[in-house]
């Protein structure tokens, strides 16, 4: 199989396990990172063994020979990025969120359509050891058909602390985890038809929302609600976990705290352990989240060597616009209907 060679743009927190996901799959050379600030690539570079380390992209792209380059920067730079990219004829993978408005993550995927490249989004909750069994259950017909569901993240993990430009976002939670848990939302119950949100801040160290509340008719009939919220103080913190209820004409799906599904239907309930890959490079705090980069990098392997991928640009701009319609609907008060949404930011 033909080795496929990539840099990575951006050197921050999220790089450290980014770049180690990479390197457990095979057929792949890192061949240099590139950062604004140089101490940071020389640090990145060093941990990795990275060949060459870059403060400025177009040195990078003028010296290296490479297949795709891997985006893990700040959300303000990835349409440019991208754009950069596709010029030089480079299929793109970026980090969510796509970009800061809905018309840059239109651009983004039109500028790498017109260029002929390949463009994914690195998002990884879909692709979690027990979101995925749920999926399994649910196609398995073991409740019949869905007619409601649940998806939740509500925190108090204090999340600012390694990623303090958060508290300065205008749009915090739907952008931050919003762009994971309307994906997780898609991923089980297909497209949504319409959409009604609502927002507070309760922090009242940062700018934007830090609870959302979404209810959903998906294209198959389901309720759909998620939650979110890193306002949430209780009990038991369950960060990084997304729970789950599916309930059908059968029975019910939940997936609880400790990846811990149980299916019950009218005969009692199965109770079913999952037991994800950790891997020792992770951050404890973020272990189930970062057990998942490795599946999700090797599906979009698959599709950088001409396979099928999951989160393609053009899906995850479907994505987006449901974190859109999702402002529209908060801000205007009113339940949106997918079909009629367009927004002109």
């Amino acid at each position: 199989m033909q080795e496929l060679k990539f840099a990575v743009f951006g050197a921050g927190f999220w790089s450290n396990f980014q770049i180690a996901g990479w390197k457990e799959l095979e057929n792949l050379k890192l061949m240099a990172i590139c950062d604004p600030d140089l101490d940071k690539s020389k640090q990145i570079g060093q941990k990795f063994n990275i060949p060459r380390v870059y403060s400025n992209v177009d040195e990078l792209l003028a010296n290296e020979e490479l297949d795709f380059v891997d985006i893990i920067t700040d959300v303000d730079s990835h349409l440019p990025l991208t754009s950069l990219a596709a010029s030089k004829g480079l299929d793109v993978v970026c980090q969510k969120p796509m970009a800061p408005s809905l018309k840059e993550c239109r651009q983004m995927v039109d500028v790498c359509s017109e260029n002929g490249v390949k463009l994914f989004i690195n998002e990884n909750f879909r692709w979690q050891a027990p979101i995925r069994k749920v999926k399994q259950l649910v196609q398995s017909g073991c409740i019949g058909k869905p007619f409601k569901g649940r998806v939740t993240f509500c925190s108090a993990f204090p999340v600012f602390d390694n990623q303090p430009f958060l508290k300065a976002l205008d749009r915090f939670i739907l952008t931050d985890i919003g762009s994971h848990i309307l994906d997780v939302c898609r991923f089980l119950f297909g497209e949504a038809q319409s959409v009604r949100c609502l927002t507070q801040r309760v922090n009242p160290q940062i700018r934007g929302e830090d609870v959302a509340n979404v209810l959903m008719e998906m294209t198959d009939g389901v309720h759909c609600f998620a939650e979110m919220s890193y306002a949430s103080i209780l009990e038991h913190e369950v960060f990084p976990e997304t729970l789950l209820l599916i309930e059908g004409e059968e029975g019910s799906i939940e997936l609880s705290a400790g990846s811990t599904i149980k299916v019950s239907d009218s005969s009692g309930t199965q109770v079913i352990k999952v037991e994800p890959n950790f891997y020792a490079w992770a951050d404890p705090e973020y272990a189930l989240i970062h057990s998942s980069i490795v599946d999700t990098q090797s599906n979009l392997l698959a599709g950088l060597r001409g396979g099928e991928a999951e989160t393609t640009g053009e899906d995850n701009y479907q994505t987006t616009k449901l974190i859109w319609a999702c402002y529209q609907s908060a801000e205007q008060n009113k339940m949106v209907k997918m079909h009629e949404f367009s927004v002109d930011e």
